[in-house]
């Protein structure tokens, strides 16, 4: 098993990151613990990405990986530009992955990331236990010279405590770029709460079929509750990640 506390590189991954308004922003606000707080928009951001080979990572070999959750308000990531984001799902193919990230608290479970890009078309697609529950489709074009760089900072509950970390990253955006279609394929998964609206409304995004970052290898503990509001409601404990 990998040490969770070592950091991790990742370089030129084929990556699609945008962010919607749900369609419930109640069900998503509930899925935030109390200790932190949600945009007022309930802004999702999600996550899908493939790492086609081993020699791209410093120890996670070759993999695909999705993440979603809840953009966060007064947490942003250095520089401001990005807010924090809390992960209420993480689907990794990879065991030592899905290991390495259960041992920093993501809630993270094994699956599959397709991406298939024909005729400036894009589909991503990401399944649980060989069922797929998450499908994005998009018109991209090609890179020019525009990087886009900066950090992320994410939150996850470990131990009964709210942790985070700030991600940097690189990415050379595609040009022309657009969201056509967001899917979730299962009403009963309780990945389901976070689907967008109808009409869909992105509020940003990219593919990069060249991104690359970092997981550091500390976490740092946020002072706050760590409770989902489901919990408090129930009186049940705060389980450990």
């Amino acid at each position: 098993m990998l040490d969770p506390a070592a950091p991790q590189l990742v370089v030129n991954s084929r990556t699609l990151y945008f962010s919607w308004l749900p369609a419930d922003p109640g069900a998503v606000a509930a899925l935030v613990p109390a200790g932190l707080r949600p945009r007022p928009d309930r802004q999702v951001f999600l996550n899908q990405y493939v790492v086609d080979d081993e020699s791209q990572t410093s120890g996670f070999g070759a993999y695909s990986l999705t993440y979603l959750g809840v953009s966060l308000s007064g947490v942003d990531a250095p520089g401001g530009i990005s807010p924090g984001g809390w992960w209420t799902n993480y689907v990794a193919s990879s065991p030592q992955v899905l290991d390495y990230a259960q041992a920093r608290g993501a809630p993270a479970l094994l699956g599959g990331t397709v991406i298939d890009v024909h005729d400036g078309t894009l589909v991503a697609e990401t399944d649980l236990d060989g069922v797929p529950v998450i499908r994005a489709r998009c018109r991209v074009g090609d890179t020019g010279h525009v990087i886009s760089s900066g950090h992320h900072r994410y939150f996850t509950r470990r131990n009964g405590r709210l942790v985070s970390s700030v991600y940097p990253y690189l990415a050379e955006p595609v040009t022309p770029f657009e969201i056509e279609s967001v899917e979730f394929l299962e009403p009963e998964h309780p990945v389901y709460a976070l689907r967008p609206a109808n009409p869909l409304v992105i509020s940003w995004g990219f593919y990069s079929p060249r991104a690359s970052f970092a997981y550091p290898g500390g976490l740092t503990v946020h002072a706050g509750d760590a409770a989902l509001p489901s919990e408090r409601l129930a009186g049940l404990p705060v389980p450990a990640a």
